[in-house]
């Protein structure tokens, strides 16, 4: 006899462990940011990559707004320019303020929602949990070249299992 419904499937972490990981590599991404001298931060790039400040207006599109488009299922078309944020202090404001933005919508989100088929930004196919995970694993990608980006100019990158 086969189960399906959601509740009655054993899971490895509930809800609110998954917003706690999330939160956790959020947490090194800023002291990541953090480390960034403002002038780098905006301009030192290796090997033609993005700036460390692109990389984290790709991740300030994202982010908060796929836990808004997972709790309301509207998604917002993506800005990954953020033309308004040219400060190290405007990209830690914004990155503190997403993260308000993600706690407040992650208790809107139904377990259903991840399991859910969606198209994310108007562009993107996946489930809900497969959304959220690529933007957790885009945050992670970024952040290790943040990492290589900081040791390139002498800096030690945090500790990225130091997630609290």
């Amino acid at each position: 006899m086969e189960t399906s419904t959601l509740s009655a499937t054993p899971q490895i972490i509930n809800k609110d462990q998954l917003l706690t990981h999330w939160l956790g590599h959020r947490k090194v991404t800023r002291r990541t940011l953090e480390a960034f001298p403002e002038k780098e931060l905006f301009e030192f790039s290796i090997g033609g990559m993005r700036t460390f400040a692109q990389l984290m207006k790709e991740m300030l599109a994202m982010d908060s707004t796929t836990a808004k488009g997972l709790a309301t299922d509207a998604w917002e078309a993506l800005d990954e320019e953020k033309v308004e944020l040219t400060t190290k202090s405007e990209l830690l404001s914004s990155w503190d303020k997403s993260t308000e933005e993600i706690q407040q919508y992650w208790k809107d989100i139904t377990m259903e929602e991840f399991q859910k088929k969606i198209v994310a930004f108007g562009q993107y196919e996946g489930t809900g949990y497969s959304i959220l995970f690529y933007i957790i694993d885009n945050e992670i990608h970024h952040r290790g070249q943040g990492f290589v980006y900081l040791r390139a100019l002498g800096i030690t990158p945090p500790n990225f299992w130091e997630q609290y």
